[in-house]
């Protein structure tokens, strides 16, 4: 069965919210003050002393929120050391399993069985899309999992270039795939993730390498290769139509079976004749091969084109825009872009060891960058349960955990992000598309929509259709230093939330609520200690309740708060 046929077993449900998807970004922009561009630096190591500042903002920029217990735990270490923990790979994740179908209900899965895995399942168009929405779920478990570790960050910001769309490709093994393949190559070589991804399963299908013949060579994966995985469209990527065609021309053969969907090479479809590129490429030809040898075309083609100057320097503008900051002016392109392209090519294309030298730079921590992105709505939400730690877990029982994490999951689409499922092959806006890059995720609807979301945190509940997210802001301030000085509170919440030290003024006019227009601090601090001795005191308890979920119901409401 084709692919674009096998996409009509979709049912409507998946259809209308596919559409509603495309809807998230029609809501009026807000408009924002002019961004202040970072002045001139360099990639030279940063050796001043790491603040907790410093720290949070090097988290924030890293992992999917931080909590208190994170912050203390790097404190009084180098930025060295810091980076050598971030950058320790993370274990391969459990499988997801069987956990869409309600056993309670007598449902089942005909090929997976309830609570084991399905990754390796034969295609169902029955059961395709509760596959897809417990691999989204499953990874946004991931997500709230995440150790002190870079890993899950850097596997989302591959996803935000080598893009694939799991409802296009609606068969749950596949889209595992494609995940997987990511994870492995977090900390390898860019060279080895785009031989791998090239011969992807989800990607064949996504871009039609599928359907890429001999005798009509496709061009959509062999034009995306260059305009969007490799080269860019920057000033100097100078590759032609012709380069796209002859590209097209190479990447003949690779075909995927059905039902199984094992990629292989079929030399019978396979382009032998010799492709010649454009001057960008250095006139370079690759010699036509026949039988299985037309595979080892591919992997010349990407040798080819990484090879090329302007790849190494097209990754060094995306790590910098995703991890550092949204713009590029010309000092940045000269004095960070182009000294962080090569030493991209000096480590073979290992994009973690550039990002580890970016992330240790002077540049990277100046008071310019930090605070400087605006949250994507993964961020907002995982941050949010991060820092306020929310137990999302909801047991043991797989169905109910899945159907309650899945409102987390609608809940970020409706903010503008489903994960596995970006716009279109570009990736989201917010992350290449000027002049709004980041900017995009705040318009009319998405910034009420975030004050519900932290503001059903703290009172009614974040709604699921089992049982609703509550913050224990009381657990939350007992893991902080010192929760009975209300300015100790403060800093400590504003460094959490704000990710940055908060200025006199503002301290003073968060105290006041704190305090409930009360002018000393023993006010608080008797309020705390008090129902500290007597936490069964439901008079005490509601004292220090309604002061503190009122203080972080503002915070959270700031605009401070949606910068990251």
């Amino acid at each position: 069965m084709k692919h674009t046929e096998r996409l009509r077993d979709r049912p409507q449900w998946v259809l209308d919210h596919i559409a509603a998807q495309r809807t998230v970004d029609t809501a009026e922009p807000i408009a924002m003050a002019p961004r202040m561009m970072p002045p001139p630096a360099s990639l030279d190591p940063y050796t001043g002393t790491m603040t907790d500042g410093h720290i949070a903002h090097l988290l924030r920029r890293t992992l999917f929120g931080f909590t208190m217990e994170d912050l203390r735990h790097f404190r009084g270490q180098s930025l060295s050391q810091i980076l050598d923990t971030l950058f320790q790979e993370q274990t391969v994740p459990e499988e997801p399993v069987n956990d869409y179908v309600d056993s309670g209900q007598g449902e089942s899965d005909p090929q997976v069985a309830y609570g084991e895995s399905w990754v390796n399942h034969t295609y169902d168009g029955d059961w395709e899309s509760g596959r897809t929405v417990s691999y989204k779920v499953w990874w946004l478990r991931q997500m709230l999992e995440q150790p002190r570790s870079i890993h899950m960050r850097m596997h989302f910001f591959l996803h935000h270039i080598l893009v694939t769309q799991s409802w296009d490709t609606f068969y749950g093994k596949l889209s595992y795939r494609y995940w997987k393949t990511l994870f492995d190559h977090c900390f390898s070589d860019y060279r080895s993730l785009m031989k791998a991804i090239t011969k992807d399963a989800a990607m064949l299908g996504y871009l039609n390498g599928n359907q890429n013949s001999k005798e009509a060579p496709d061009e959509n994966y062999a034009r995306e290769l260059q305009e969007l995985f490799c080269i860019g469209k920057g000033p100097d990527a100078a590759y032609t139509e012709a380069d796209v065609q002859m590209a097209a021309k190479v990447l003949t053969g690779w075909k995927t079976s059905w039902p199984e969907a094992e990629v292989g090479f079929g030399a019978w479809d396979h382009d032998t004749s010799d492709k010649t590129f454009s001057a960008f490429y250095g006139g370079h030809t690759i010699r036509g091969r026949v039988g299985q040898a037309g595979a080892e075309e591919t992997d010349e083609l990407i040798d080819m084109i990484l090879d090329n100057d302007e790849a190494a320097a097209y990754l060094a503008r995306r790590l910098y825009q995703f991890f550092v900051f949204p713009e590029i002016s010309e000092e940045v392109e000269r004095d960070i872009i182009q000294p962080l392209a090569v030493v991209i090519r000096d480590n073979d294309f290992q994009l973690a060891a550039a990002l580890k030298v970016l992330l240790a730079s002077e540049h990277f921590m100046l008071n310019e960058v930090r605070g400087a992105i605006i949250k994507s709505p993964v961020d907002h939400i995982v941050g949010a349960f991060k820092v306020l730690e929310v137990d999302w877990s909801a047991g043991d029982d797989l169905h109910y955990r899945f159907v309650r994490n899945r409102a987390l999951l609608w809940n970020m689409s409706d903010g503008g992000m489903e994960i596995g499922d970006p716009p279109s092959v570009s990736g989201w806006p917010a992350h290449y598309q000027a002049p709004l890059y980041d900017q995009a995720w705040i318009n009319t609807t998405t910034v009420v929509r975030r004050a519900l979301d932290t503001d059903s945190l703290l009172y009614w509940g974040l709604w699921s259709p089992v049982e609703n997210y509550f913050a224990d802001y009381l657990a939350y301030a007992r893991t902080l230093d010192n929760p009975q000085d209300p300015n100790a509170l403060i800093a400590d919440t504003a460094m959490l939330i704000y990710g940055i030290a908060i200025d006199a003024e503002t301290s003073t006019r968060l105290k006041d609520i704190l305090l409930s227009g009360q002018s000393t601090d023993d006010y608080w601090t008797i309020a705390w200690l008090e129902y500290i001795a007597d936490p069964d005191d439901e008079m005490k308890r509601s004292l220090v309740v309604n002061r503190l979920r009122y203080l972080l119901q503002i915070m959270f409401q700031s605009g401070e708060y949606h910068l990251g």
